[in-house]
């Protein structure tokens, strides 16, 4: 099984891998808006949009 993923079938799609501008955005607008609260053992997690 390790033979079968170990090689890719477009070697030139690999070297170009970069995220798009859209991607970055999402992920820090998501981290902006992200709160966690802990209280004693418990963790709250809210979107703050």
């Amino acid at each position: 099984m390790q033979k079968m993923y170990s090689k890719t079938s477009h070697p030139e799609q690999v070297n170009n891998m970069a995220p798009k501008d859209e991607t970055i955005r999402f992920l820090l607008d998501y981290s902006k808006a992200l709160s966690v609260k802990r209280y004693n053992n418990l963790k709250f997690e809210a979107l703050l949009n």
